[in-house]
């Protein structure tokens, strides 16, 4: 009976599309776990780099170079002053909760060597910007700074997913990028950019702008247990699926063939 009813048309089908889709889901499992590793192993790095000692920005950056992802979020240090001149926002970016949209206070320092640093300032509110007026921002401190924060790449569209059509707003941009500000700048500047963390002396509270949250900030523990993503869960939920789909062909074989028998 059983026999026979495997031979029928739908049995035979219904078998190639279990044998199917079980390699499917064991693939998806393995796919997921190795986006879990890859988390854990960016996570390890990010941790890394946040607990070494500062260094300055020009030992891990030059004026045309590419900064490596490897060195993503050290902490680096530059002295020199604020050139309110060339300061920039960037636009269609959160604050620390992720509900308010507004815009990155990106101002060059202008360092002793005579190198320049982009400095991301933090976060301030549109207010009641219209498209293509600059925002009302922080007052610029004046004088000799030393300021620290976390070492970032330049940002592309690649790497970042945001598109960049150009033909922006006098002194408002998409991305913050050394290579687009290094055309309106006079001095040579360093690679990458700064996110501000600290300085000496303090920025006065006219002058600063909600900082840029730390990476690891906002991380629940559920999200800390599986390596901050929701990668682990999902691999061992594809695998329990590969590992039932045989007892759902078994039990559906038994359901049939009671029913064949039934009507015998």
């Amino acid at each position: 009976m059983v026999f026979r009813i495997l031979l029928t048309r739908r049995w035979v089908v219904l078998t190639l599309v279990f044998l199917a889709v079980i390699p499917a889901m064991i693939w998806l499992g393995q796919w997921q776990y190795h986006r879990y590793q890859q988390t854990n192993r960016n996570n390890a790095m990010i941790n890394a780099n946040l607990a070494a000692a500062a260094v300055p920005m020009e030992q891990l950056s030059q004026p045309g170079a590419t900064i490596p992802l490897s060195e993503m979020y050290r902490t680096v240090t530059a002295r020199g002053h604020f050139d309110p001149a060339h300061q920039f926002v960037v636009r269609h970016r959160t604050d620390a909760s992720g509900d308010n949209i507004g815009f990155y206070l990106v101002t060059p320092l202008i360092q002793d060597d005579g190198k320049a640093v982009l400095v991301n300032r933090g976060w301030i509110s549109p207010g009641n910007t219209m498209g293509a007026q600059f925002p009302a921002v922080p007052s610029t401190p004046t004088g000799e700074v030393t300021v620290s924060g976390r070492l970032r790449p330049d940002e592309t569209t690649a790497l970042t997913g945001i598109r960049n059509p150009g033909g922006m707003p006098d002194r408002q941009f998409m991305l913050i990028n050394s290579g687009e500000q290094a055309k309106h700048l006079s001095e040579p500047l360093l690679a990458g950019y700064l996110e501000l963390t600290g300085s000496s002396p303090s920025l006065s509270s006219s002058g600063q702008a909600e900082q840029v949250p730390n990476p690891n900030d906002n991380q629940s523990d559920s999200m800390a247990v599986v390596g901050k993503g929701v990668h682990l869960p999902y691999a061992i939920q594809w695998w329990v699926f590969a590992a039932l789909i045989p007892v759902a062909w078994w039990f559906l074989l038994r359901r049939d063939a009671r029913l064949a028998a039934r009507k015998a």
